[in-house]
């Protein structure tokens, strides 16, 4: 593990965790349900141990922004999370299991996403190939670009 490595997980998680409130922020405004700290809580503790189970699986092995490792936060988050909720009788729909998956899977893997693109910096083909269209514009051949 890197000097950052810790950081950057535990930096990790809060987005995770955030991104879970957000969602069950969200929910709870859109359905007239109050968004106060106890229904914040009882709504969203499922999904947060879901979350937790998510990453005991695979924060030892995967690094934290890593899109294996959202994939899998994402996945346990819901699964086990609706799980939580149908065993707490808080319920469970169809478009409630549909919308969890499309609002934490774009939040989860997208910022982890964004990590990824902005770590990779300017590409090597993208370099060659403006250079090439720079040199034939120089020459005035259009063959090339």
């Amino acid at each position: 593990m890197t000097t950052g490595e810790p950081r950057r997980a535990l930096a990790s998680v809060a987005a995770d965790v955030a991104v879970v409130l957000m969602f069950v922020g969200i929910g709870r405004h859109v359905h007239d349900h109050g968004v106060n700290l106890a229904g914040m809580a009882s709504t969203s503790w499922p999904f947060l141990v879901g979350l937790a189970v998510g990453w005991s699986i695979v924060a030892p092995r995967r690094a934290p922004t890593a899109l294996v490792t959202g994939a899998v936060a994402w996945l346990s988050c819901v699964v086990v999370g609706m799980a939580l909720r149908v065993v707490s009788g808080q319920g469970i729909a169809v478009a409630f299991v549909i919308v969890a998956l499309g609002f934490l899977g774009a939040l989860m893997l997208g910022w982890r996403g964004v990590v990824a693109l902005s770590r990779r910096g300017p590409r090597s083909a993208t370099r060659v190939t403006f250079a090439r269209r720079a040199a034939a514009w120089r020459r005035d051949d259009d063959s090339v670009v």
